[in-house]
């Protein structure tokens, strides 16, 4: 279990008043450079969904929903973790069309993480998605795609740095992305966790999407988990970036290219969860009623941190923390919001 560690030294570069206005200035720029770089437009999203749809995303597989009753409600309501097969059906819904999609702010409750510098039980991330063709459904539409998203948030440094000039000291975000396969990093570096793996390559290389992941890597355990109903995991990633302010890896969005009726057909029984075949979602997804698409979620608590130098995610977010976070936190001097 990991804990909440101060770097030696930290001081956060802006008051709690400075935090609050550039986090709101933050997610507006972000926004708009987000939906003019992927062609996206903005939708309301569920806080809670049907439990019998199949629609909560299940992340690992292990992770408890938040569950409860609603009166006159034949059905239990279960908090979202996210809402990446939520988005997939909405593009049916809304009746978008190739080339276009949706963005959203997603508010989530994840009752099982282990609380640290950079996780909490709150989760709050863009999600986005739009439709693909067969022609798109390939790894070079998958990296246009990151280099969109990367550009929006250079270009949204580069704003903040102009109304808060204590940001300048941090590094800036750089447009040159390393691509890496989850198996390549393996192999680089065989002794090494996954997540010591992540460190020690972004280190290197500041700004690296991480592809494929999900699926048994040579070793014969994967990189990291993955629900085997959203993304193809051939096809996925995690766009990490250097933490200065932790010295380590911070990652910044999980995405990819969804799962085809075909690629989850296989998917699901690889990860051993063919009972989700009966879920209305994914009947829908195996008789092809839903269109291609591709999508993921961008940390908004996270973003704030790498632009905003901060060292712990409370700085930028409100919620819940453990005895020890709060005496570790106050020792150094860093308000939790």
């Amino acid at each position: 279990m990991e804990h909440s560690k101060i770097p030696q030294g930290y001081t956060p570069l802006l008051n709690i008043y400075e935090t609050q206005k550039a986090i709101g200035l933050l997610h507006r720029l972000f926004e708009d450079h987000l939906s003019g770089a992927l062609n996206l437009h903005r939708v309301s999203a569920p806080l809670f969904v049907a439990a019998s749809t199949g629609l909560n995303d299940d992340l690992n597989g292990v992770e408890r929903p938040v569950s409860f009753d609603i009166r006159r409600v034949d059905d239990t309501a279960v908090v979202v973790h996210s809402l990446a097969k939520w988005k997939r059906l909405a593009l049916k819904r809304y009746q978008f069309h190739p080339g276009e999609g949706l963005y959203t702010n997603m508010n989530a409750i994840r009752r099982d993480e282990d609380l640290d510098n950079l996780h909490s039980a709150y989760v709050d991330q863009w999600d986005w998605e739009k439709i693909i063709t067969p022609e798109t459904r390939n790894l070079e539409y998958l990296k246009e795609t990151v280099r969109g998203i990367v550009g929006a948030l250079a270009d949204t440094q580069q704003v903040l740095r102009a109304y808060f000039s204590q940001l300048t000291v941090l590094p800036q975000i750089s447009r040159d992305i390393t691509f890496i396969t989850s198996q390549e990093l393996e192999d680089r570096y065989p002794g090494l966790t996954p997540k010591e793996r992540e460190n020690a390559f972004v280190r290197e290389h500041p700004v690296t999407f991480l592809m494929g992941i999900g699926g048994k890597l040579r070793s014969g355990a994967p990189h990291d988990g993955r629900a085997p109903d959203y993304d193809d995991w051939d096809m996925n990633g995690d766009l990490l970036c250097w933490d200065s302010v932790n010295g380590q890896a911070l990652e910044l969005s999980s995405m990819g290219i969804r799962v085809s009726p075909q690629s989850l057909d296989r998917q699901l029984t690889l990860a051993g969860c063919d009972d989700r075949r009966e879920l209305p979602f994914h009947k829908m997804l195996l008789s092809g009623q839903l269109p291609l698409t591709m999508g993921g979620g961008i940390g908004q608590s996270r973003v704030s941190m790498l632009l905003l130098g901060k060292c712990h995610i409370g700085e930028v977010q409100v919620s819940l923390w453990d005895d020890e976070t709060l005496a570790a936190c106050q020792e150094a001097g860093i308000h939790l919001l």
